[in-house]
């Protein structure tokens, strides 16, 4: 059974990552995974033995999403949207999927429609016509009501289903999507993404490991909490600080100027959860991914949520894990350094904040790929 995976990441690297994550659990299932992504390459990235193609890249413009851009920074054109649509049909049409998969749209990626509306037309027309499902986050960004009935509408006329990569008991996809009692299709919910190995790393016994993703928008995080670090309980720890790479380099010399004895300044690393495990704090943004590193190994953290330009998703999310008091949440306007060092010291010393009553499920990878292969075999009688 033959699964086409449609994904784009624009801004950051969460998106690509959660989705090797999926292909990797869809293989697990039995499931032939054919990627077909459209971000700019990724160093580290796996998607096991999928089949791979690679769309002409495009990213966004900026952290407000203002529009989309080339790799070399041009907007893209019609003669390029004309061909990365061709090339995307091209694929459909060569890979024939049981399944077709669509990260995220059409609750998000409305700027691709130029692009996914057609593959969602020609897939719905294909004998036999594909399985066709959304792979939607556990929280949605929050759009207006006219944007939720294009997106409803959508899902009714082309899609099987949704798969929540989430827990519905911890966040329902009601509380970002306010026309779900209106679906007449089917809610799946996986589960969390997330790789739940956890690479023993040699390094990090009782740091502060600072890091911000893929780092397009992570200077402001980083540069306030080297500035806290002297303010704070921690002054005498080594502070790790992760740099992504989407870091502008005039940004990394910024924070070089600020990387006093004890700071070590380096590119992000595969034992990233294993530094967790070991530290005594993280100060991290609040993507869908690193929350599900800090769940995992259990360090206290101070979560700093990304809040471009209508962006509510890390805000809700992060809110929710502090409520339970599983993290302290800071939010952008907030990242003063005296601040920052407040809260970190009060986390320090507040280390009982963590909830044992917190169960979440983090296997949702391979449950996704059960899923489809379920639904597949039911189709096929």
């Amino acid at each position: 059974m033959r699964v086409m995976f449609y994904v784009q990441h624009l801004l950051g690297i969460g998106h690509i990552k959660r989705a090797a994550q999926l292909s990797l659990g869809m293989q697990q299932a039995g499931l032939e995974v054919w990627v077909v992504q459209g971000g700019e390459a990724v160093a580290g990235i796996d998607f096991g033995q999928a089949n791979v193609i690679s769309l002409p890249a495009i990213r966004a413009a900026d952290a407000q999403f203002s529009g989309l851009v080339d790799e070399q920074g041009k907007a893209l054109d019609d003669d390029f949207k004309a061909n990365r649509r061709a090339l995307l049909l091209q694929a459909l049409e060569q890979i024939q999927p049981d399944a077709l998969l669509i990260e995220s749209y059409p609750f998000g990626r409305g700027q691709l429609r130029f692009e996914l509306d057609p593959l969602l037309q020609q897939a719905h027309s294909m004998s036999p016509r594909p399985l066709i499902l959304s792979s939607a986050r556990d929280i949605l960004q929050r759009r207006p009501v006219e944007k939720e009935q294009k997106a409803l509408k959508l899902l009714e006329r082309y899609f099987d289903g949704v798969l929540v990569h989430g827990q519905q008991d911890f966040v329902p996809l009601t509380e970002s999507f306010s026309l779900c009692d209106q679906l007449s299709i089917p809610l799946h919910y996986t589960g969390y993404v997330t790789d739940t190995s956890v690479t023993p790393a040699a390094e990090g016994q009782h740091e502060v490991i600072v890091s911000a993703g893929g780092g397009a928008v992570g200077l402001g995080i980083m540069q306030a909490a080297l500035l806290a670090r002297p303010l704070t309980v921690l002054r005498e720890h080594r502070w790790r600080v992760l740099i992504g790479p989407n870091l502008p380099a005039d940004q990394i010399a910024t924070l070089q100027l600020l990387a006093a004895d004890g700071v070590i300044l380096e590119p992000i690393r595969s034992d990233f959860r294993g530094l967790l495990a070991n530290a005594a704090l993280s100060i991290s943004q609040g993507g869908y991914n690193t929350l599900m590193d800090i769940l995992l190994t259990g360090v206290p953290s101070v979560i700093v949520p990304f809040e471009g330009k209508g962006e509510t998703e890390q805000i809700t999310r992060t809110a929710k894990l502090e409520a339970l008091g599983i993290c302290a949440m800071v939010r952008e306007q907030q990242l003063q350094p005296e601040h920052l060092a407040r809260v970190i010291d009060q986390t320090v010393a507040d280390l009982h904040r963590r909830s044992p009553e917190l169960s979440l499920q983090l296997a949702g990878a391979r449950r996704s790929g059960d899923i489809i292969r379920t639904l597949l075999e039911q189709r096929h009688g």
